[in-house]
């Protein structure tokens, strides 16, 4: 097989659709399939996705890639997913017993709040970099368990496995039969212990899951089996799996410590590497695994941000004042200002460094002159304002200033979000001619992971800088903005809620 006709097929199971690339070896993409996924809301603040949907969705195009450009010519797949949304199935015949439900699922809040009040709290924390928190697994596991009829007695069986979106791929790909994750993945469910590098008996008896359940956790370019034969005709060998947001810190070759990225998709999230030291933040960040050169695990500061982009389909599906979310780029930029309006889209709460699912979003300074204009350019300015935040936040944590922010996600494609986002960090914003750096992440990884690219050396020459945006807004303005998004924020932690 000569390399330069050897791909790389890689998933990307995000939070709105799948999207399936294939990427040759100059980095290049050349095909993509996308097609979204059905969201259910069956209560307020409940979110499920329908597991057996998401697989057929990723088998289908995975045919169709394989169907233009072969499938003998497939060296290896990876996989990237979104994160902490959980699924447990039937080991014996692959049917989940559930909806999946999703990392933006707040139905588990009594059930934090309780085991915080039992003073579970610095132990989790300790162990898992994490705080107790309805956006992780474990609590939505438990919650599978504890109302599905008959799911705690075939869990303590044996008879049912849990997986995040990785795991269960990988059981599907390969014929039912490989039941394994990733470093990465597994140091987001409050169950794995990332000092040890291990799953944690004391937290699985915290959060009352029986080990059987959780799958075999392995480096993030390692061996994780073969899809089976009938699926396309021949066994591939599936190689490179990482979460979302630690495929897109490899993808923008974040190895070395210092290096920062900001993914700005459904939510924002953005990685700071931290190297072989774990860094325990006090203002309000996460400690989690990050890939390394070679797929082995690594520490990095990690801040959440529940809506990102997931504002601007609010603004299309909910209030309908846009029809395309690519149109607001072009409503941002016809006013001056916001005219005052500042948007918290606290709509499942507030992420890091807040952690406060209990409070509701707000839009504050409306007047007369309020215009759909204003709503938009507030909603974008919003998404920025919450980056400043964990940018902030990162930056009074490590003792080395941060000088650069990569970027990647649909979002960053509008350019006034990203001029904004510089200006208002007062740093560069550098963003790669191909923001699709989650899927390439996990493609690389499969790449290294099978030799398809002998050095990190040839993954830098696939690197391509689109667009740099550089800080142009005065001091005085950047403060002015800060200030008025700081007393946003108080209005709202402050208020009184509406039940």
């Amino acid at each position: 097989m000569k390399k330069q006709q050897a791909f790389i097929l890689s998933i990307d199971a995000g939070t709105t659709g799948i999207t399936v690339l294939v990427v040759d070896h100059h980095g290049q993409i050349r095909h993509r399939g996308y097609r979204e996924i059905t969201q259910f809301y069956p209560q307020p603040g409940w979110v499920e996705h329908n597991a057996m949907e998401i697989w057929e969705v990723t088998r289908q195009l995975m045919a169709e890639a394989f169907h233009v450009h072969h499938v003998k010519y497939c060296q290896a797949i990876g996989i990237t997913n979104q994160r902490e949304t959980t699924i447990v199935w039937d080991r014996k015949t692959g049917y989940p017993v559930y909806h999946a439900i999703v990392w933006q699922c707040r139905r588990t809040f009594g059930l934090c709040e309780s085991l915080k009040n039992d003073g579970f709290g610095e132990q989790v924390l300790a162990k898992t970099g994490l705080i107790i928190d309805s956006y992780f697994s474990a609590t939505k596991i438990s919650w599978i368990l504890g109302n599905v009829p008959g799911a705690r007695q075939a869990a303590d069986s044996g008879k049912l496995v849990f997986g995040t979106l990785d795991t269960w791929l990988i059981y599907k790909l390969t014929g039912d039969t490989c039941h394994q994750t990733d470093f990465t993945n597994a140091s987001r469910t409050l169950l794995f212990n990332i000092h040890s590098k291990s799953w944690d008996a004391e937290l699985m008896q915290i959060f009352d899951i029986p080990e059987v359940m959780l799958p075999e956790v392995q480096s993030s370019a390692g061996r994780f089996g073969t899809t089976a034969t009938p699926l396309f005709g021949r066994s591939i060998p599936i190689c490179g799996v990482a979460g979302d947001q630690q495929a897109a810190l490899f993808g923008q070759l974040g190895f070395s410590p210092g290096s920062v990225k900001s993914t700005y998709g459904t939510g924002c999230f953005l990685l700071a590497n931290t190297g072989e030291t774990p860094v325990r933040s006090t203002n309000g960040l996460l400690t989690t695994l990050a890939c390394g050169a070679s797929g082995n695990p690594l520490y990095a500061l990690e801040g959440s941000i529940f809506m990102g982009g997931a504002i601007l389909q609010w603004m299309r599906d909910g209030l309908e004042i846009l029809e395309d979310a690519q149109d607001s780029d072009k409503f941002a930029s016809s006013v001056q200002n916001s005219g005052g309006v500042v948007l918290v889209p606290a709509f499942t709460g507030l992420g890091a460094p807040y952690w406060r699912s209990d409070i509701r979003g707000a839009i504050l300074g409306l007047t007369r002159g309020t215009r759909r204009a204003h709503l938009v350019r507030a909603a974008l300015e919003s998404i920025a304002f919450q980056v400043y935040d964990l940018i902030h936040a990162i930056q009074t944590d490590l003792d080395y200033p941060i000088t650069e922010l990569f970027v990647d996600g649909g979002a960053v494609k509008n350019d006034f979000l990203m001029q904004f986002q510089a200006d208002i960090l007062n740093l560069p914003v550098n963003r790669r001619e191909n923001i699709e750096t989650t899927a390439l992440g996990a493609g690389y990884l499969a790449g290294v992971g099978t030799g398809f690219w002998s050095s990190i050396e040839e993954l830098r020459q696939c690197r391509v800088t689109n667009h740099i945006f550089f800080p142009a807004m005065t001091p005085v303005e950047r403060s002015e903005n800060v200030s008025r998004w700081k007393q946003a924020i108080a209005v709202v932690l402050g208020g009184t809620q509406i039940k």
